[in-house]
């Protein structure tokens, strides 16, 4: 797999020696991979000189091109000039010049890519005076954002297949083509907990809920990394982010302040940090933008040093996010320049400067002025070696071309997207519509602008192939069916998720477009309308020159005008939803026959649909959010504090679609959950059991749930917890016993003196289909 392997002997080298120039030198401690990584470290670190350590904790991005020929191919020779201390992190190597569109201009293919990591492996090898080798960051949010990877359904969409199994397997598809092409890191997953669907971002996470975003989170970062280390030679070191309350902003725009309490903090946006720092061996931790208590994450020692470091005992690297140093001044205001920033992320426990290094590159100059020590670097240094140690890429840092080839999207990899997209679709309706049935229908009007377009989400690239919902039913359906089509509307007319203008279609011509649509739609005998979203429409608003937040949760532009006029046609209408965001839909969502949540499927979304609209598949996902129906009821989750939601004047508290939701082709009834003691110690367990007997005429999957209230605590607590859940296959007329453990640390939360504890008293503890849906059970705890 290996297109070369590192040998080198630096003991004792003078300045300006290359490990080219001294390979018949003894070899020093830290070349041997026999020590222990601490030894290793200790030995290198020793070595290097205050440069060579500056430039292991700075990165290189924007400023690639500095270091290629016309041609676009890596010049060491400019390396040398430019670096000359060697290159620490180097920045998503598949892309062309740092922030650009892959749609205006192809980024690097398998081969191209690892022939320039391969050159800049070469170059730090051989040519730079410790041999130390680059480590380079990908994306990976849903896909190996790459040119020619597997796109696999956006993240939202992967929570809501409630499956962590499928979830692990996923993410060793993307760690291997990503790794397949020479990098040893990925900044995934984001385990952010999402509460506001006005923020563009929604559509990254796992949803609201901690306990599923901790469960999901964990999933993904074995699948990236393994459960061991040193790293295999298929894996890549995961990186959580970003840390923390990002996902609850400020009027629900991206980096806004998020005005959160110690005690929600630890409720609600630690837990799936917490989780997965504790049952993983996760090395890499990003600091998010936004700032909390008047404090952004990247100066926060609290929160990185003492709670991350100190209380769950991460051992790994903070990295920031891109410029979020830089943001302490030009955003924040709470330094007044880049070196005081420097200082101060730096002794709050941020290591790695990405993605060009702006503020920590000014170290030195605060070491002289002793606003910060050697130590101090040393210790962001060790933990940028520590990784490199463990991933390997000491005994062989380069790639191999033709394996990546062979790796990258290939039958496996497709038949697992097929597979994940299926399996994230959620019904949210159906009054017998579905399956259709394509022998008993002539013709078929598939509407709208999402039908026949390419929708995957952000953090993507373009992959080899996109199978869109129209070509997926017009496979499914052969000669059986008469496909007739028309977009009914447009409904950007410019922009993209890379592109900083979004202007919207023109209102006439839509309106012209509507009643083509009808016109086309009006012979058929049944309609299937694809409407939602766009990459453009709710997206990362990363620069205000570059927004994706908005201050609604509708159809954008004259969807719902088109939705109303197929409805008057008086035939059969199953919407389709394709977004990224969970849409307010609910006049839509009363007149449809069917409605299914397709989130952004990823490429083989088309055939994944088809099937589920068909009948091939029983859909089985849940919601991983809850669905409001008007941006007036935001925020609206479903763990939420007793006192909450008392109602409304002419409206409603209640969601259109509750969390945990997800309707099926066939029934399934529950039992009442029981418990093996009706009574525990506080620090004793309980199994809670629960038959589910599928009553319907075909297979399906359904997600059994499990929920629980502290009924009287000294602190108020959630109506409804999550702490459980298993996605089971059931043939017609099976029954299942499912069971779950609980203990202490299901049942335990922050007192008012800020202590964990588990307080005796009653607990509900509650079963069923979703958190709308369940019976209940109490068990005391003595």
């Amino acid at each position: 797999m290996a297109a070369g392997v590192l040998v080198a002997g630096q003991a004792g080298l003078a300045q300006g020696q290359t490990s080219a120039e001294t390979a018949s030198a003894e070899t020093p401690a830290y070349m041997d991979a026999e020590l222990s990584v601490k030894e290793r470290v200790d030995d290198l670190l020793s070595r290097m000189t205050l440069e060579e350590k500056i430039a292991q904790i700075t990165t290189v991005w924007t400023a690639k091109t500095e270091l290629f020929d016309e041609q676009g191919r890596f010049d060491p020779e400019k390396a040398k000039n430019l670096y000359p201390d060697g290159i620490g992190h180097f920045a998503r190597p598949n892309d062309l010049q740092g922030a650009s569109s892959p749609l205006e201009e192809p980024f690097r293919d398998e081969q191209e890519t690892v022939q320039l990591v391969n050159a800049i492996q070469r170059y730090a090898v051989e040519e730079t005076r410790l041999g130390i080798p680059v480590l380079f960051h990908e994306e990976g949010l849903h896909g190996y954002a790459a040119r020619g990877a597997t796109s696999f359904p956006q993240a939202i969409g992967l929570a809501s297949t409630w499956d962590p199994a499928l979830i692990e397997d996923i993410y060793s598809v993307v760690a291997r083509e990503i790794r397949a092409r020479g990098p040893h890191m990925v900044l995934s997953p984001v385990v952010d907990v999402a509460r506001d669907p006005r923020w563009g971002r929604i559509e990254e996470t796992y949803g609201e809920d901690p306990y599923l975003a901790g469960r999901i989170g964990l999933a993904s970062v074995l699948g990236f990394q393994g459960r061991s280390l040193p790293l295999a030679d298929d894996k890549v070191f995961a990186t959580l982010k970003h840390m923390t309350g990002h996902g609850q902003p400020e009027s629900g725009t991206n980096v806004g302040p998020s005005n959160l309490s110690e005690r929600l903090l630890r409720e609600v946006f630690f837990p799936p940090f917490e989780y997965i720092v504790e049952n993983s061996n996760i090395h890499s931790v990003m600091a998010s933008y936004n700032e909390i208590d008047g404090v952004p994450s990247h100066a926060n020692g609290w929160l990185l040093n003492d709670v991350l470091r100190g209380e769950w005992g991460f051992e790994g690297a903070v990295v920031s996010d891109y410029w979020g140093i830089d943001d302490l001044v030009r955003l924040h205001g709470v330094e007044p320049n880049m070196k005081q920033a420097a200082v101060r992320a730096l002794k709050a426990g941020v290591d790695f400067d990405l993605p060009d290094g702006n503020a920590f590159k000014l170290l030195p100059e605060a070491l002289e002025e002793g606003l910060v020590t050697e130590a101090e670097i040393d210790q962001a240094v060790r933990r940028m070696l520590e990784i490199k140690f463990l991933s390997g890429m000491f005994e062989d840092p380069y790639a191999d071309a033709e394996y990546a080839v062979e790796v990258t999207d290939n039958a496996e990899a497709r038949a697992l997207a097929e597979e994940a997209a299926r399996k994230s679709v959620v019904l949210l309706k159906n009054d017998g519509m579905l399956p259709l049935d394509k022998n008993g229908l002539g013709t078929l009007a598939v509407i709208g602008p999402n039908a026949d377009a390419v929708r995957l989400g952000g953090y993507s690239d373009v992959p080899t192939r996109v199978l869109t919902v129209l070509d997926g039913i017009k496979a499914e359906a052969d000669d059986a069916l008469n496909i007739v089509h028309h977009p009914g509307v447009e409904i950007t007319s410019q922009g993209d998720w890379w592109e900083n203008e979004i202007i919207l279609a023109d209102r006439e011509k839509n309106l012209q477009m509507i009643e083509e649509a009808k016109q086309v739609a009006e012979g058929a005998d049944a309609i299937v309308l694809v409407i939602g979203g766009t990459e453009a429409t709710s997206r990362e608003g990363w620069d205000n020159q570059h927004l994706g937040d908005r201050t609604d949760i509708e159809l954008v532009g004259e969807q719902k005008e088109l939705a109303e006029a197929m409805f008057a046609l008086g035939k059969p209408v199953t919407v389709v939803l394709i977004n990224g965001k969970p849409l307010g839909v609910e006049d839509v969502a009363a007149q449809a026959n069917a409605l299914v949540e397709g989130w952004y499927l990823g490429q083989e979304g088309g055939t994944a649909m088809a099937d589920i609209l068909f009948g091939n598949a029983n859909p089985g996902g849940k919601l991983p959010v809850t669905i409001a129906r008007n941006v007036g009821q935001l925020p609206l989750v479903y763990n939420h504090k007793p006192s909450a939601l008392r109602g409304y004047l002419f409206d409603t508290t209640e969601p259109l679609f509750p969390f945990g939701y997800g309707l099926s082709y066939t029934t399934f009834e529950y039992g009442a959950p029981t418990l093996s003691d009706a009574s525990i110690p506080v620090d004793g367990e309980v199994t809670v059991s629960v038959d589910v007997t599928n009553t319907g005429d075909v297979a399906g999957d359904e997600v059994v749930q499990l929920y629980l209230r502290d009924v009287v605590s000294s602190v108020t607590r959630p109506v409804q917890e999550l702490r459980g859940f298993e996605r089971i296959t059931l043939a017609p007329g099976e029954t299942r016993t499912v069971t779950f453990t609980l203990g202490e640390d299901d049942l335990r939360f922050w007192n008012r003196d800020m202590e964990r504890v588990v307080e005796p008293g009653a607990f509900e503890i509650m079963t069923g289909t979703s958190s709308a849906d369940t019976q209940s059970v109490t068990l005391t705890v003595e």
